[in-house]
């Protein structure tokens, strides 16, 4: 009897505990774990939005998906250390103070970066097993420099300057070598401009979602967005080795050279340059769309450095300073991405065509900022030159991928990268060093882009006419 008493008792005990904590679950489980999936759901809804979107069609399967988000990741890095950069050399000091520290910040980071830029390319041509982790190590270098400059934010150390350079070659290098590896993932059927329409506007959304967040870390406390930088670009490590394993292959690449023909060569060089095809032995069209796409580079460079500082001095009608500057970059960035986006649609077309119509409507568009200065035409201005350079860029891959060989393809898209950026340095020297004067300055923006637009725009419509006579290639063929 007792045992059996103690048994129920046991029992008893043990259901009526077992029933109170089932209870419990039941009263509170249910209401908590509705609580985490309404929470979860809109977080997990978006991250299978943005994969469904990255992947498509045929995008996860061959890995450029991967590539897209690695980019986004990058941009959003990227513009977290313009946040902090700009706020403390730009925004923090009067202008004549400003101009004087982005002087210092262009010799310092600049100068030296035109002399590292040409090295880039040939070094990387070198790595063409370890891409993955040349882009992993980018990430990393640009992880740990984001703490060295919060440090430096904070304390106003110079050590701001040797690090900012760092960052701005890390990304460079790494902008290099996903111009190398987007050959390497293309899904079939796809067209390289497409996909690297695709890659560019992950880069630009990400950029524009990540601004807005920037300045809000930068609200908290300077060093927060570098704080964000740091865990993007430790994100963006982690990623660069999650792209398949192809983009480390070398199989059936060589370089490219520069030389203009195989004359300029010597000995064993001019050997090589005999059973190895460089950029200019394929044909013109490659060397006046890059001059065309220099000039608008360029430009770029000028007007973000010379409308900082005008817009700063000299605001739009009704406009804070901030505010001016708000709206044309948001006018730039939308032309940009509009660039882009049509650049996928057009990706069929001439390409030298769409080069020589951009850059004349860019050059139409500065004439006109700078004969009618005015608020409202130096936002066109920028949307204009935002969509001018990522559709004349976008045309620029259709040639290399249509006249250079598939043996040298990877590193034509390295080394014209390379030059690209250092045009853009030299439009921003330009920029930094004029008088504040609008008409002034937009008409010399006009004057860079003739530069690059009357030498070339002869030879890139002969170029067209010839190709649209010519029987269709394929590709690489």
């Amino acid at each position: 009897m007792a045992a059996a008493r103690s048994s129920q008792g046991t029992t008893g005990v043990g259901g009526v505990g077992g029933r109170s904590r089932g209870g419990g679950s039941g009263r509170f489980g249910g209401p908590v774990r509705a609580v985490g999936r309404a929470v979860r759901r809109p977080l997990t809804g978006v991250a299978r939005g943005i994969r469904k979107a990255t992947h498509a069609h045929g995008a996860g399967e061959s890995g450029l998906g991967k590539l897209i988000e690695l980019h986004a990741v990058n941009g959003a890095g990227d513009v977290m250390i313009t946040v902090a950069l700009a706020s403390t050399v730009f925004f923090s000091v009067p202008t004549d103070e400003a101009r004087g520290r982005v002087a210092l910040y262009l010799a310092i980071t600049m100068a030296p970066f035109t002399v590292l830029a040409p090295v880039i390319g040939p070094l990387l041509d070198r790595l063409p097993h370890g891409r993955r982790a040349a882009m992993a190590g980018a990430m990393l270098a640009r992880a740990l420099l984001a703490l060295i400059i919060s440090g430096a934010v904070a304390s106003g150390s110079l050590e701001l300057y040797p690090a900012a350079l760092g960052v701005l070659v890390a990304s460079k290098a790494y902008g290099v070598v996903r111009s190398a590896v987007v050959p390497r993932l293309l899904p079939p059927h796809f067209s390289l401009v497409k996909a690297n329409s695709r890659v560019t506007l992950g880069g630009l959304l990400a950029t524009g979602l990540a601004a807005p967040v920037g300045a809000a870390l930068h609200a908290v406390g300077p060093s927060w967005p570098l704080y964000g930088a740091f865990v993007l670009f430790v994100a963006g490590t982690f990623l660069s080795f999650s792209l398949p394993p192809k983009v480390d292959s070398a199989k059936g690449e060589d370089r490219a050279l520069l030389a203009s023909d195989e004359e300029h060569l010597h000995g064993p060089e001019r050997k090589a340059a005999s059973r190895r095809p460089g950029l200019r032995t394929v044909g013109p069209a490659v060397i006046h769309a890059l001059v065309a796409n220099a000039a608008l580079r360029s430009l770029s460079g000028f007007l973000i450095f010379f409308l900082a500082f005008l817009l700063r001095e000299h605001p739009l009608t009704g406009e804070s300073a901030a505010v001016s500057l708000g709206i044309v970059g948001v006018a730039a960035g939308t032309g940009n991405a509009l660039g882009t986006a049509v650049g996928a649609w057009l990706r069929s077309r001439a390409p030298e065509v769409i080069i020589v119509t951009v850059v004349a409507i860019v050059l139409g568009a500065a004439i006109t900022a700078a004969v009618f200065f005015g608020a409202f035409l130096v936002a066109c201005l920028a949307a204009v030159a935002g969509f001018a350079q990522a559709l004349a860029k976008l045309a620029l891959d259709a040639l290399i991928q249509r006249d250079v060989p598939e043996l040298v393809r990877t590193s034509a898209f390295a080394r014209s990268e390379t030059l690209l950026q250092m045009a853009w340095v030299l439009g921003g020297a330009i920029g930094i060093v004029l008088p504040l004067n609008g008409v002034l300055g937009l008409s010399v923006g006009a004057a860079i882009v003739a530069t690059g637009w009357l030498p070339t725009v002869r030879a890139l419509l002969t170029s067209a006419r010839r190709e649209g006579t010519a029987p269709a290639r394929v590709p690489g063929a």
